[in-house]
């Protein structure tokens, strides 16, 4: 690579020089170009789970949604090549990002969000996506330092479940994500996998881990018995036995579910209180471990409260 003819601020792709750089020369320019666009990011985050169908890109949906609406500059990046699903959830689904000098434009909700998905790019709601690793980690690189996110208070990446490409190409290129927060349920088949997830995460050196129980409990809507259908209290037990942080738990909620089917937020629902404190809470508690990040390391025996 000739340094002097090199444009350090255009990707590989779109310099006239790139024919004459080695595959290395490549990796490291593209690299840079990343680092430098993710260095406007002030707290990168991982949202990942265990297993499937334990809500997690809800969680990490309506995550993004609580901070935006506390006046934070946030994107969510839908890093689940195969199922991506934040689209959906955000009614965002038949957008087409555009593209500008300085990159590829994210969609922005009327939530003040930033979004980048594979959903945006499918001819289909149908079609699949079938990929092996060197493709996914691609897309993935390309999310991250193709597109412009601008300035950003969080950017918050949702994982498919489990550990496998996607989240080791994520902790890959980010280098210095701020932490993970780990969804589980309630029942033991769940928190078998999320123990694993967490395991996952410690061997990745990630600084910050925390436990949210998803689909808490439920209250009648009829009686307001409580009624503990998956269980309760699965997932704090698990952090106080990894030595983690429980940050939340959230009730189960049948209109979290039609919001996100229909594209709607449940913010701008009337009540649900109960469900958007619980969001509410997990964001402050989640802030106190990244306020406190110095410390948090050395003692994660300790739970927020």
């Amino acid at each position: 690579m000739d340094r002097d003819k090199c444009n350090e601020k255009k990707s590989c792709q779109n310099c006239e020089e790139s024919p004459r750089c080695s595959h290395e020369e490549k990796e490291a320019h593209e690299q840079r170009l990343l680092d430098e666009r993710m260095s406007r990011v002030k707290h990168k985050f991982m949202v990942i789970s265990g297993k499937g169908g334990v809500g997690k890109s809800t969680v990490a949906t309506n995550l993004a949604m609580t901070l935006a609406n506390e006046g934070y500059e946030v994107g969510l990046m839908d890093a689940d090549i195969h199922g991506p699903n934040i689209p959906k959830m955000l009614g965002i689904e038949d957008e087409r990002p555009g593209a500008s000098a300085k990159g590829l434009l994210p969609i922005t909700t009327i939530h003040n969000l930033k979004v980048m998905s594979m959903a945006f790019f499918l001819q289909s709601k149908d079609d699949a996506v079938i990929w092996r690793g060197p493709l996914k980690h691609g897309a993935i690189k390309q999310f991250l330092g193709d597109v412009y996110w601008g300035d950003l208070d969080y950017l918050i990446i949702d994982l498919p479940p489990g550990t496998g490409d996607e989240a080791l190409s994520v902790a890959h290129l980010l280098k210095n994500v701020d932490g993970a927060i780990v969804v589980t349920t309630p029942q033991e088949v769940a928190l078998l996998d999320s123990r694993k997830a967490v395991t996952f995460t410690r061997q990745l050196k990630v600084p910050l881990v925390g436990i949210v129980e998803n689909m808490s409990g439920f209250n009648c809507p009829h009686c307001h018995t409580p009624i503990d259908l998956f269980k309760k209290g699965g997932g704090e037990r698990a952090s106080r036995e990894m030595l983690i942080p429980f940050l939340g738990r959230i009730p189960i909620d049948p209109e979290m579910v039609s919001c996100g089917d229909s594209g709607i937020s449940l913010f701008s629902r009337p009540g649900h209180e109960e469900v958007k404190s619980a969001f509410t809470n997990i964001c402050e508690n989640w802030r106190k471990l990244l306020e406190g990040k110095s410390g948090v390391r050395k003692t994660q025996s300790a739970q927020v409260t």
